[in-house]
């Protein structure tokens, strides 16, 4: 299940929660009104609108979700059925086209409930309009299998979620690529905080990301570690053993593995394949 899915080439933050999609206030309001100022603008909605004002505290409850700076902070959603009573407060002609857009998100996901295998046929396909090729979304889908099974191996383990997830995946990155991944966001230029990295990575970046984590996994099961402290022994080692891996490559080839390039720049050169025709 992906966190982020896309109403008009804009991103609008998800979580599952309760058996229900629940969507980042916020990322609704900036989409369908363009404000810039969104605590403002959810002042006046409930001014103009006494009965919305009354039920906003059960309309709305707070979830934890990826905030700009890629830490996690509570923030006001709502599920479908309470963002339909919302937007009918709000003027805006995106209106119509996102309810429609809501009630097909919320069909897709009962969908994928029973077969599961449509989620990942769709994240291909949402790829590949993007302009990837077939053997990096290959790569990217396994990517975030390998994500998924750390992360449920961290919690089975006792590793308290979000916080430690990220301190625990920045030491992965740094002993892979001698970069967090901040500073690996840095390097590409990636300035738009809603980036995803891996989605910029190259083929060799994501098998090295991919061998740090699952050398992770491994290292967390035989040795059994439990708490934030062994497992982040774990991460360290997991990923110097992609970081010593990529290092000798590197001195094979005689090419850096990490790149600058990103997908901003790979959309551009394939603007300009089309203009030729090729």
């Amino acid at each position: 299940m992906s966190n982020l899915i896309i109403f008009e080439s804009k991103q609008i933050r998800r979580v599952w929660h309760e058996e229900k999609w629940y969507f980042s206030m916020q990322d609704v309001i900036e989409v369908l009104t363009e404000s810039k100022d969104i605590k403002q603008y959810v002042k006046k909605l409930k001014s103009r609108d006494p009965m919305l004002f009354d039920n906003w505290g059960t309309l709305c409850t707070l979830l934890e979700m990826k905030a700009a700076d890629g830490k996690m902070r509570k923030v006001q959603a709502a599920n479908t059925e309470s963002l339909l009573r919302i937007i009918q407060s709000i003027p805006s002609p995106k209106a119509e086209p996102f309810k429609r857009w809501l009630a097909k998100v919320g069909y897709e996901r009962l969908e994928e409930i029973e077969n599961p295998e449509l989620a990942a046929k769709r994240m291909r396909e949402i790829y590949k309009q993007k302009g990837y090729s077939e053997e990096w979304i290959e790569k990217r889908v396994r990517g975030i299998a390998v994500r998924d099974e750390l992360t449920e191996e961290w919690k089975k383990r006792g590793v308290k979620e979000q916080k430690e997830y990220s301190i625990l995946t920045a030491q992965i990155s740094k002993a892979t690529f001698d970069m967090t991944p901040s500073e690996y966001k840095q390097y590409k230029e990636l300035d738009n905080p809603k980036d995803n990295l891996r989605d910029h990575m190259t083929d060799l970046e994501l098998i090295f990301t991919m061998l740090g984590e699952a050398s992770t996994t491994e290292i967390a099961r035989k040795k059994d570690a439990n708490g934030f402290g062994e497992n982040k022994k774990a991460a360290k080692e997991g990923g110097t053993i992609a970081g010593n891996a990529r290092r000798e490559l590197e001195k094979k080839s005689g090419t850096n593995v990490s790149t600058k390039e990103n997908y901003k720049q790979l959309s551009e050169v394939k603007q300009k394949l089309l203009k030729k025709g090729k």
